[in-house]
């Protein structure tokens, strides 16, 4: 607690501490942007395992779709947990679960096309 004397006077002004508050948006970035990476993982399993059977790639484009949009989601989120956080000073954190949501949001949705792709190569083949 900080206290400013009042000049003139034997009384003083008190301001209490505010601790920070993390961004909600940020740390829904966050958590979209992990089940995105664990999405696409599964995505990953189904198709290159169900390939030789032909189940593969029907089986990982409905996941697939889903590790998209955790990751379209993840990315919304962190950029505007971000301009929240901007936006409001101090009093509110969270700018590197923003950053990390981002990232793994879009490494999740691309790493989850990508084996969806795999999925249909090996099938071809």
């Amino acid at each position: 607690m900080r206290v400013d004397v009042v000049q003139g006077t034997p009384f003083g002004v008190a301001y209490p501490l505010v601790q920070s508050t993390p961004s909600g948006p940020s740390i829904g970035s966050l958590v979209a942007g992990i089940a995105s990476i664990l999405v696409s993982l599964f995505v990953t399993c189904l198709g290159v395992g169900g390939a030789q059977e032909g189940w593969g790639p029907t089986a990982g484009g409905a996941f697939t779709a889903l590790a998209v949009f955790l990751g379209l989601g993840a990315i919304g989120l962190g950029v505007f947990g971000m301009r929240q956080i901007r936006l409001a000073g101090r009093g509110v954190t969270g700018r590197g679960m923003a950053i990390t949501g981002i990232v793994l949001g879009s490494v999740g949705a691309g790493f989850a096309l990508f084996s969806l792709l795999l999925a249909f190569v090996l099938t071809a083949s």
